[in-house]
């Protein structure tokens, strides 16, 4: 059954969540422009058609058809996804290093989603069980990996109000690695 309204409401969330946090840790501009993209047809589509309330229609989609079109669109326009940022090295794909910003809005994200998608079952660290059970190193530049575990552990660890209170002093690799 699709569920146009369900998942407007979903995503809609998701967004204010994310826009909230992007201010509080000092990229509110970004927030305010944050996954536009799932407003577009395919991606509403799709999660319209696959909602279930209880995880990402991307999920749900990729286990009907093979793959997910709707996050294919996602990654690919919203650089906030590792995804994103993928080139060419060499002769090979690999990934590159995330500009801080987007790494910044990455974390807000992940917060945002953990709490949107587990409501009541939600804890500090959450989101950061999801990105060590869910990413692969080889998937992630190095330094841009090591710094969201960073930020991640220090959410689970201190909260996000004194997590992102320290973040937003954060405005290089080298202050947030501690090099």
């Amino acid at each position: 059954m699709i569920h146009p309204f369900k998942h407007f409401i979903t995503i809609t969330k998701h967004r204010h969540k994310v826009m909230h946090y992007c201010f509080k840790i000092g990229i509110g501009w970004q927030g305010i422009f944050h996954d536009l993209s799932k407003y577009s047809f395919v991606e509403f589509w799709n999660g319209a058609k696959y909602y279930t309330g209880k995880c990402s229609p991307n999920d749900v989609e990729r286990t009907s058809k093979g793959c997910s079109f709707a996050w294919m669109h996602h990654k690919g326009r919203n650089k906030h996804h590792y995804e994103y940022w993928v080139d060419i090295v060499g002769e090979k794909y690999q990934p590159v290093q995330i500009p801080i910003r987007y790494l910044k809005e990455s974390l807000c994200d992940r917060v945002a989603a953990s709490k949107i998608y587990l409501k009541k079952n939600y804890t500090n660290d959450s989101s950061l069980q999801y990105f060590l059970t869910h990413h692969h190193a080889e998937d992630i530049q190095t330094d841009s990996a090591i710094l969201l575990e960073r930020w991640l552990r220090i959410v689970a660890e201190q909260g996000e109000k004194k997590a992102f209170k320290l973040i937003r002093k954060i405005n290089t690799y080298e202050e947030g690695l501690g090099s």
